[in-house]
Parts: C-alpha cells; sequence; structure tokens
C-alpha cells in the first residue's frame, strides 16, 4: 500500500492547502468535533500561564480550536507544509499564537519548548516514525504536561474499515480529484487503513511512556472511525482506559 511520506507528503499538502478549508467544511462536525478534543485537555483557568504545541496545525484550525478552549494561553503552533502554514497566517491571530515551518520530527532538535501541553491534529498517521515523534513529544513535555491527539484511527471493526472505504470513494477521494488533489486523498484512505486501531495506538502511547491513556470515540458518523486520544506525562497507570 503506497503512502506518501515527508517531502512529497508536504508539497501534496502545499498544493491542496488552497482548497483545504472548503473541503473540511464540507465534513460535519469537523470544527466542532476538533474543539471537543482541544477541549478534553481540560486545561485550568482558560489557559492562563500555559505554553502549549499545536504539533501538525494546517491551516490553523486545530489552532483555532486550542485557543477557543484555552484562549489565555501561549501557542506555538507548528506544521511541514509551507502553503498550509501560509493559509493559517493569513487568518487573524492574537499576538500569543506563534506559527513555524517544523516538521515533527524537527520539534526535538528545533529549541521549542517545555510545553505544557501538546495537542495534535490529524498528525501521527502521517509520519514515518510515530514512536520517535512521540518520544520527541516527552521530551517537550513538563512533568505532567497534557497530551491530546485527534486522529482517524479505526476501532478494528471490520464494518468501520468497509465504512471508511466506502466514504472515501464515494465522497473523499472524487471531491479531492475536482480540485486536482487526488493523490492527496487517495493518501488519506490509504493511511488510516494502514495506520494502528484505536487501541493499538493508545497501546503505543502506552509503550512511549505516556501515563493515563484513555481512548474517546468521535461522535456522529466518524464513530469506530475517529477518536479522541489522551495522556499524561506523569505516572503510569496500570492500563489503557477506553471512556465513553
Amino acid at each position: 500500500m503506497s503512502l506518501l511520506r515527508d517531502h512529497d507528503l508536504a508539497r501534496a499538502f502545499d498544493h491542496a492547502s488552497h482548497t483545504y478549508d472548503g473541503l473540511t467544511a464540507l465534513n460535519p462536525g469537523y470544527r466542532t468535533d476538533l474543539l471537543r478534543s482541544a477541549r478534553r485537555l481540560r486545561l485550568p483557568d482558560d489557559g492562563a500561564g500555559l505554553h502549549l504545541l499545536d504539533l501538525g496545525c494546517g491551516t490553523g484550525a486545530s489552532t483555532r480550536a486550542l485557543l477557543t478552549a484555552a484562549p489565555r494561553a501561549r501557542i506555538t503552533a507548528v506544521d511541514a507544509s509551507a502553503g498550509m502554514l501560509r493559509r493559517a497566517l493569513a487568518k487573524p491571530w492574537p499576538a500569543r499564537v506563534r506559527f513555524a515551518h517544523l516538521t515533527a520530527e524537527e520539534l526535538g532538535t528545533a529549541g521549542e519548548g517545555p510545553f505544557d501541553a501538546v495537542f495534535a491534529a490529524y498528525l501521527f498517521r502521517n509520519v514515518t516514525d510515530p514512536d520517535a515523534v512521540l518520544e520527541s513529544v516527552r521530551t517537550l513535555l513538563k512533568p505532567g504536561g497534557r497530551f491530546a491527539a485527534h486522529e482517524y484511527s479505526l476501532s478494528g471493526s471490520p464494518a468501520h474499515r468497509a465504512l471508511w472505504t466506502a466514504l472515501c470513494h464515494g465522497v473523499i477521494i472524487p471531491a479531492g480529484t475536482l480540485t486536482g488533489d487526488r493523490a492527496l486523498y487517495r493518501h488519506l484512505w490509504r493511511s488510516v487503513l494502514a495506520f494502528d486501531t484505536a487501541p493499538g495506538f493508545a497501546g503505543r502511547l502506552g509503550r512511549a511512556g505516556l501515563t493515563s491513556v484513555r481512548v474517546v470515540p468521535v461522535a456522529g458518523w466518524q464513530t469506530g472511525i475517529v477518536h479522541t486520544f489522551l495522556a499524561r506525562n506523569g505516572r503510569p497507570a496500570t492500563t489503557p482506559e477506553h471512556a465513553p
């Protein structure tokens, strides 16, 4: 199963950046679900005094969700695609939000952080080595720091796998083809099938040393397809939990 990786994937996102917001707006609940995942970080006092990382910020939808969930926090948002970042930077932001052109793999040596919380939306299935990125996340997070990933990660049910393929071939890939980005949206389809199931990614987080792992299914048509993963950089929990 051929996937776009690294520079090829960044270039595909560069090309798609002009139409990306329009296509995601067609996804019912896209921005609402991002906000719900950001709020599940449960950051105290509207984020006052906290430094947050939006890892893989794209055109800024996840950054907006994080800013809404923690309006008093300082936010650093990074992405590997220069085109997506240009779209993000064209939007209005308060001075405490900063964007940087960095890959997830570069963060550990870029002098960023430390962070009180990390939010990563639709990132981990797109990186070549998710374990190395998780190690960087742990290094960048303060002790006890909070982590949330909002990700396409199938439940493991054959029905959800079949539903995802039907959605991609019936809606997502045809829509991407119309904008000239067929390769990117075929990558989306294949990357989800190739990525960890939700229990598998929860296990990966635990093996990376993150603790108190919880998995929260996203509601609506994405149930069983998109999940929120929550964890802490702190005292180990015994086993990953599945939250309602």
